[in-house]
């Protein structure tokens, strides 16, 4: 009889398959194997009891003993099988009497009822990021402290300073003291440093301060305190020293000694964001107290910090600059790149603006540029930002460049203005009042000893800038508007080519200058009023563009001009 057809799947496969899984099962048993051994087990094979020797003495008292010992284990088993009969034989006894098993589970409490409290919602706190809460938490610092001190960046110290704090300060009762600090004295040539010092000390006792880049958590410092090799090497890199922290907590620990207050002498640290003021700090700690960091608003808060028994630095956040500063003041410290206002590419452009080309050539080591977008290229190349297909990252590239600017790599500078006259807020008694019971002395020693100790770079090899002037700052809860980005409407209409006629008036009036709305009320003296938008859906309108294909535009402009290289 014929078998019937059936459709099984077949077992068989290739011989690679078959060598590939008896190699894996091979290595699997090989490492249970290995694994076994590490761990001392025995051997799948159970070792034969090879018995009592026949050359050993007293080998017929051994094997009786070992009778003895199993037949006492034996009767220990027996004794405990017939313990168990009778506690079953009496188990079935008193089951037949109370006619109910003793198995069965007893029953379950009924749970309690829980009762839900329904607890009041909790008020949303303040947002730590908005600038009302940063506006208020500076102003607390400012009343809290008995001495502030504001710290500069030493490459431009009066585009640091900011009129609207100092005024704050003077206006306060309690007999507050102001103390300006000059911090990334490192980056600026001596002989400038020298020159601003003389300049500012008419106004504010000065100090001098490097603040060292390197400082580490207390407990890093303290697992890396208890090894110490017999060939340790103090790391003293620029990075890691620290330069005018004796002759400052020298100076506040004099002038806290001669104050009448029992209490600590409590000294605010306030500035614009990216000075050093957290860094200051940390240095006087000695260990990484506060948080810093070249991004801009870390600090978001008020905190106290214990430097000596007698004086107490409190942290603040950055003062907030006011938006009618001129855009290259904004623009050297990224305040509106960060905000969102301006573009790093903006920011860049204003920047080399400012600054010689031939000096940016030299600190970046780059070719001869023409414009900004050229130079971004020639600077993502140089530092590997490139994006997919090798195609140059002017944005990060843009990022860089701000980022060495406010942070502590470049050097500039800006020259001392010589003959400067006071601000409308300062008069002869404030000054004077301003240097009382300080030790002006030992002040101006310390800083000749701190100016010694740092390195600082040459006149040639750091850019030179041309100070703005002081920078305007929001210090009134009332004068801070928090800014919604807003969104552009455009209209958007379709001509049909029965519009012709039309549409060359259009472009000859679109052709025209387009005026401000300063400059349409002056001419017309009367406000201009924003024309309404028209919903017509059926009509889509382009917007002509100027454009001067003249090569002059293309020397001027911003753009790349290729054609410039096959002439």
């Amino acid at each position: 009889m014929k078998r019937p057809k059936l459709k099984k799947a077949s077992k068989r496969v290739t011989c690679s398959k078959r060598y590939k899984i008896q190699k894996k099962v091979k290595d699997h048993t090989r490492k249970l194997r290995k694994e076994l051994k590490k761990k001392g087990g025995a051997s799948k094979r159970p070792k034969k009891d090879l018995g009592v020797p026949n050359s050993a003495p007293f080998k017929e008292e051994v094997l009786r003993e070992a009778e003895q010992r199993r037949q006492e284990i034996d009767e220990i088993k027996d004794k405990k099988k017939q313990a168990k009969k009778v506690e079953r034989a009496q188990k079935r006894k008193r089951e037949k009497v109370t006619g109910k098993k003793e198995t069965e589970p007893k029953a379950k409490k009924p749970l309690k009822e829980v009762v839900v409290v329904e607890q009041p919602e909790k008020e949303p706190g303040p947002d730590k990021g908005s600038k009302q809460y940063l506006c208020s938490e500076l102003n607390k610092v400012i009343d809290a402290s008995d001495v502030v001190i504001e710290v500069l960046d030493a490459r431009d110290p009066m585009g640091c300073r900011c009129p609207q704090l100092e005024e704050a300060v003077l206006q306060r009762g309690g007999n507050k003291k102001l103390l300006l600090v000059l911090s990334k004295i490192d980056l600026v040539p001596k002989e400038n440093v020298e020159k601003w010092i003389q300049c500012l000390q008419l106004e504010f006792p000065v100090v001098v301060f490097k603040a060292s880049q390197q400082i580490q958590d207390k407990t890093v410092r303290a697992r890396k305190s208890r090894i110490v090799a017999s060939n340790e090497v103090l790391d003293r890199s620029r990075a890691a020293a620290c330069s005018g922290n004796g002759c400052l907590s020298e100076f506040l620990s004099s002038y806290a000694t001669k104050t009448e207050n029992e209490a600590q002498l409590k000294v605010g640290v306030v500035g614009f964001p990216n000075v050093g003021k957290s860094s200051l700090i940390n240095s006087m700690k000695g260990i990484l107290a506060c948080n810093a960091g070249v991004k801009r608003g870390i600090t978001k808060s008020m905190q106290e910090v214990h430097i000596l028994k007698n004086v107490k630095l409190i942290d603040s956040p950055g003062i907030m600059a006011a938006p009618s500063n001129p855009p290259a003041s904004m623009a050297l410290r990224s305040l509106q790149v960060e905000e969102g206002g301006v573009s790093a590419h903006e920011a860049v452009r204003t920047l080399l603006k400012q600054c010689d080309h031939s000096q940016i050539m030299l600190q970046y080591n780059v070719p001869d540029f023409r414009n900004s977008l050229e130079f971004l290229t020639l600077l993502a190349k140089k530092r590997g930002y490139l994006q997919k297909g090798g195609i140059p990252n002017a944005e990060q590239a843009s990022t860089a460049f701000l980022d060495d600017w406010t942070g502590a790599k470049l050097s500039y500078h800006c020259k001392a203005s010589e003959n400067r006259d006071l601000p409308a807020y300062m008069s002869a008694a404030v000054v004077a009042e301003m240097q009382t019971g300080w030790d002006l002395n030992s002040l101006k020693t310390g800083n000749e000893g701190t100016l010694k100790d740092v390195k600082c770079p040459s006149q040639a090899g750091s850019i030179g800038l041309t100070s703005k002037g002081p920078t305007a700052g929001l210090l009134r809860v009332e004068d801070v508007t928090e800014e919604k980005p807003l969104l552009r409407v455009v209209e958007i209409s379709v001509r049909k080519p029965a519009d012709a006629a039309s549409e060359s008036a259009e472009q000859n009036d679109e052709n025209q200058p387009e005026q401000t709305p300063e400059e349409a009320t002056e001419a017309n003296g009367t406000q201009a009023e924003e024309p309404p938008i028209k919903r017509n859906p059926g009509r889509v309108q382009f917007e002509s563009v100027p454009v001067d294909m003249s090569g002059s535009a293309a020397s001027t402009g911003d753009a790349y001009d290729f054609n410039t290289d096959f002439n």
